[in-house]
């Protein structure tokens, strides 16, 4: 026979999303239980470059678009929350770099050089003095345009630590969709049931919250739910492990409207520098197979940074899978995505930065139905169940 917990609300998925909102539902008084499947941030979220971005990547092509727009708050309260003095206390988590930074090889286009003098993005532009550069890009070598962002870049299994630190119950480790937990009626779920040894308990909560990225589309199909349809945008990423002693966090740019690489540094266990390479590398890179993407990526530094010797590095990559809701023509989103339909309500932050924005839409959407903090949870009844470990970072796995 099964035991009944009840709770405010339910969150299936602990990524970012998932682990934001519950500090900040927790914090209001919620009550809370959140499964994650497999690693706490082991989807998306480690897997990102930790660029809490401003909006200025996707304005390239020289004037500012939606999704510039919608993003552009976002590094201002990223660094409020890691001054503990936002909407969740970051201040334990690490920054890796106050600036992200965007270069280019020679000249920048007239258009583009006059936008970014332009009134749209003062204070989230600046010309880099030289004596204000990074130590990598004051080589003699190096002929073009550099300036620094008003964007940061975080460590992200820090932030997750962070995030999950203040709560010693609630959150468990539970796969949802290979167990078909949530029970249907009419559309609308009445419980979510867990199974153990010897174990089975229902939760009945007020709201059911899916923040589990690409795994929201499994949840949805074991409960027969019907949408929102969800989208994967691949990308091919490369790691590098090398001893060069100068961190690199920038955008190399060209006349296109994508960067044509994205870099920022990482540590393995034992200090040694990791590359993380994206932008247009990842992109094209899809259609490749691993030796070609990292001779691609290996002629693309070359290329792009000839005064770098990475020496004896170590090279590897991976395929990875945005999800996202579905848009025309797989579009990416221009803003985070919150849906609902009955008493579920089903996210993608879509950007790693926007993150505090989707937890604000969720938070909205409990206001507007009068969701208000109510029932204590006996987490007693979930001791079966363990708690998730944090995810390594994927360069720990695959160049240890």
């Amino acid at each position: 026979m099964a035991e009944t917990l009840d709770t405010d609300i339910v969150i299936i998925g602990g990524g970012i999303a998932g682990l934001w909102l519950n500090y900040r539902l927790r914090s209001a008084g919620y009550s809370t239980v959140l499964l994650e499947r497999q690693t706490l941030g082991g989807g998306q979220t480690v897997r990102s470059q930790g660029i809490i971005h401003g909006g200025t990547k996707y304005a390239l092509h020289g004037a500012l678009s939606n999704a510039s727009n919608a993003i552009s708050e976002m590094p201002a309260r990223w660094r409020a929350c890691l001054n503990g003095e936002g909407d969740v206390d970051l201040s334990s988590a690490k920054v890796l770099s106050e600036y992200h930074y965007m270069w280019s090889r020679d000249r920048l286009m007239s258009k583009l050089t006059s936008f970014f003098a332009s009134k749209a993005v003062r204070g989230k532009v600046e010309t880099d003095e030289f004596e204000q550069r990074p130590e990598a890009f004051k080589n003699p070598a190096f002929h073009g345009n550099f300036y620094a962002l008003n964007e940061i870049v975080v460590d992200v299994p820090s932030v997750i630590n962070a995030l999950i630190s203040p709560f010693d119950e609630g959150i468990y480790q539970y796969d949802c969709a290979q167990h078909s937990s949530l029970e249907l009626d009419n559309g609308s779920v009445t419980d979510l049931q867990l199974f153990g040894k010897n174990k089975r308990v229902r939760i009945k909560a007020k709201r059911y919250i899916l923040t589990a990225g690409e795994g929201n589309e499994s949840v949805l199909h074991s409960a027969q739910l019907h949408g929102p349809a969800m989208q994967r945008r691949p990308l091919h990423m490369v790691v590098v492990k090398h001893h060069y002693p100068h961190p690199i966090y920038a955008h190399c740019i060209g006349s296109g409207s994508k960067p044509l690489l994205t870099i920022t540094t990482h540590y393995m266990a034992d200090g040694q520098p990791v590359w993380y390479l994206g932008g247009n590398l990842a992109e094209t890179g899809v259609e490749l197979d691993k030796q070609t993407q990292l001779e691609s990526a290996k002629t693309l530094i070359k290329e792009l940074l000839p005064w770098v010797d990475l020496g004896e590095a170590h090279w590897d990559s991976f395929m990875i899978h945005r999800a996202e809701p579905q848009q025309n023509a797989m579009l990416r989103p221009d803003s985070a995505f919150v849906h609902q339909n009955d008493n579920v309500i089903t996210c993608w932050p879509t950007k790693l930065a926007l993150t505090p924005n989707l937890v604000d839409e969720v938070l909205e959407k409990l206001e507007q139905d009068n969701i208000t903090p109510e029932l204590a949870t006996n987490y007693e009844l979930l001791k079966f169940l363990s708690r998730p470990p944090i995810s390594k970072p994927v360069w720990q796995e695959l160049l240890s």
